[in-house]
């Protein structure tokens, strides 16, 4: 995968020699892959999250007789496409503005369980999982970013559909169904393999049935970022592609809206 060294040299210093034609302005050839929602009213937040709300300053012809349009906005770190740093459930871990850049730069892996998630809605991603897709891929690489494709992201943005409840508030919470990784994966990439993040096309890296928000603990707590409600996860090989994920730097974040992007090189 060295030809897409020459994209993470210009981003942060990184890389070698390149192996395939590269650009003028440098970076590899290939197709991106926009792995982000809109932000936008409709965009999933959690029950108890305040949700995307966009005002208008001003839009239209200013009294000097050109058009001039400005807005402000409103939300909560965790809804939409976003981050979540460690410190979102691991005391002491990275905040948002503590994360290296290269933590969120790298070569994905897909992992695909649709079928199995499909009319499932609590399905919890298992160890057999990851050993069925690696009998078929070959060994997970070092330092991967995880991404688990559900379908889910298809319901996007029907919230009954794709969390199981359109309802608000804390009450809300325990009516959420979607699938999430099992505790024991978490547990099991933590002692065997290397991964720096894990990211998944439903609102939460647990499932929605969740109480205690294990896989959540166990992964932020060696610094393992988490990536929720990503998009086109079905454009994605199971293997090839390079992850861009750079959420907005809060000091101090829990979390924070990502714009998120996949490179398919050429070759």
């Amino acid at each position: 995968m060295k030809q897409i060294y020459p994209l993470l040299l210009i981003l942060l210093s990184l890389g070698c020699k390149t192996t395939t034609e590269e650009t003028a302005t440098g970076f590899p050839t290939g197709r991106w892959i926009d792995l982000t929602h809109d932000f936008d009213e409709n965009a999933v937040f959690w029950p108890t999250a305040e949700s995307f709300h966009l005002d208008t300053v001003f839009a239209g012809m200013t009294p000097g007789n050109y058009y001039y349009s400005a807005y402000q906005f409103c939300l909560a770190e965790h809804g939409g496409t976003h981050l979540d740093a460690p410190v979102h459930f691991s005391e002491g871990k990275w905040s948002v503005d503590e994360i290296p850049l290269e933590r969120g730069i790298g070569e994905a892996i897909v992992v695909d369980v649709s079928a199995k998630a499909d009319g499932h809605p609590d399905y919890q991603i298992s160890v057999a999982d990851i050993e069925t897709w690696e009998a078929a891929n070959g060994p997970m690489p070092e330092d991967a970013i995880l991404l688990i494709r559900t379908g889910y992201g298809k319901f996007w943005p029907d919230r009954v559909a794709y969390m199981g409840t359109d309802e608000r508030g804390q009450e809300a919470v325990a009516k959420l169904h979607f699938p999430g990784l099992d505790p024991a994966l978490a547990t099991w990439l933590i002692e065997n393999r290397n991964v720096k993040a894990v990211g998944l096309d439903t609102p939460s890296i647990d499932y929605g049935q969740s109480q205690l928000f294990e896989s959540h603990r166990i992964l932020y707590g060696q610094n393992i970022l988490g990536f929720e409600n990503l998009a086109n996860l079905e454009e994605l090989p199971a293997r090839g592609a390079w992850v861009i994920a750079l959420p907005m730097k809060i000091k101090g974040g829990s979390g924070g809206p990502l714009r998120m992007v996949a490179l398919l090189p050429e070759g």
